[in-house]
């Protein structure tokens, strides 16, 4: 279930605030994993 959020976040699908409760820690920290936001955005360090 959490690569099936992870993929939609990314696609623009669902945004992170749709995912289930119960599930947001785990798609946060592979969004993270992935170098992406909560967003599914690509994360910038400058």
């Amino acid at each position: 279930m959490v690569d099936m959020y992870v993929t939609l976040v990314i696609a623009g699908r669902r945004t992170f605030a749709q995912v289930p409760a119960k599930y947001q820690d785990a798609v946060k920290a592979d969004l993270l994993a992935l170098g992406l936001d909560e967003n599914g955005f690509a994360i910038i360090v400058e």
